[in-house]
C-alpha cells in the first residue's frame, strides 16, 4: 500500500484572518478526524500535491510535533477563482474501526467481445467500500476475460473479500459495445437485425403516399 508523508504543524490561530494569513504563506489548513480527537493543522501546499493530484489511492502519514497520524483523504476545497487548494479533510485510520473509502478499479485480462471486434467501455473508475484499515489497498482488480459483445460487468459481479461494496449492485462498471465498423460488417453480411430492418425501410415510402 503506497503512502506519502506530510509534515505540518498544529494550528494555533483560527478564524478568517488567521486562515487568510496561512494561505498567504502558501500553507493549507486541514483537519484530521475519526480518531480520539479532532486535530487542526496546516502544512505547505506543495506537501499535498502527491496526495491530491493523482488518481491513486494511498495513505497519508501526517507528522505533527513528532507524532504520526495514518490517514486517508476524505474531502478537498479549492479556491473558486484561482483553483488553489485551500482546505483538506483527512480521516484517521483506527485499527478496529471500519472506514469508507473509494478504491480505484483496475480491469485485467482480455475480453472476448473485444477480440470479436467490440470496444471496451469503462463506466466507473472506483467503488465505494467499507472495510477495516488493514484491508485497504491501492486498487480492486476486475477480470474482463468473459466479457462478451453487448455484455456488462455490474457492481454485483465484483467479489472482494473483506469488502462491503456500497454502490448500487445493478450499476454497470464496464461493457463491450459494437464498433461502427463491426455494425457495418454485420449489415453487409445480412444479419437477422439488418434483414428485419430492410422490409420496414422499404415500406416506409409507401406509407407516406
Amino acid at each position: 500500500m503506497k503512502s506519502i508523508t506530510i509534515e505540518g504543524q498544529l494550528r494555533t490561530g483560527f478564524g478568517k484572518s488567521a486562515t487568510r494569513q496561512l494561505r498567504s504563506q502558501e500553507l493549507v489548513p486541514g483537519v484530521i478526524y475519526g480518531g480520539s480527537q479532532e486535530i487542526s493543522f496546516h502544512a505547505p501546499a506543495a506537501a499535498f500535491k502527491k496526495l491530491v493530484y493523482t488518481p491513486s489511492f494511498q495513505i497519508a502519514e501526517v507528522v505533527l510535533e513528532g507524532k504520526t497520524y495514518r490517514t486517508i483523504l476524505k474531502d478537498l476545497q479549492f479556491d473558486k477563482v484561482n483553483d488553489h487548494l485551500i482546505h483538506v479533510d483527512l480521516l484517521e485510520l483506527v485499527e478496529d474501526k471500519k472506514v469508507v473509502a473509494d478504491i480505484p478499479l483496475k480491469f485485467v485480462g482480455a475480453s472476448k467481445g473485444v477480440k470479436d471486434g467490440g470496444k471496451l467501455v469503462t463506466k466507473m473508475k472506483s467503488l465505494k467500500v467499507k472495510t477495516l484499515p488493514k484491508y485497504l489497498k491501492e486498487q480492486i482488480e476486475v477480470s474482463i476475460d468473459n466479457l462478451e459483445l453487448n455484455g456488462n460487468i455490474r457492481v454485483e459481479d465484483v467479489k472482494e473479500e473483506h469488502y462491503e461494496i456500497l454502490n448500487s449492485p445493478r450499476i454497470p462498471i464496464a461493457s463491450v459495445v459494437l464498433t461502427r465498423q463491426l455494425k457495418q460488417e454485420e449489415a453487409a453480411a445480412g444479419t437477422p437485425a439488418a434483414a428485419a430492418a430492410a422490409p420496414a425501410a422499404a415500406a416506409a415510402p409507401a406509407a407516406k403516399k
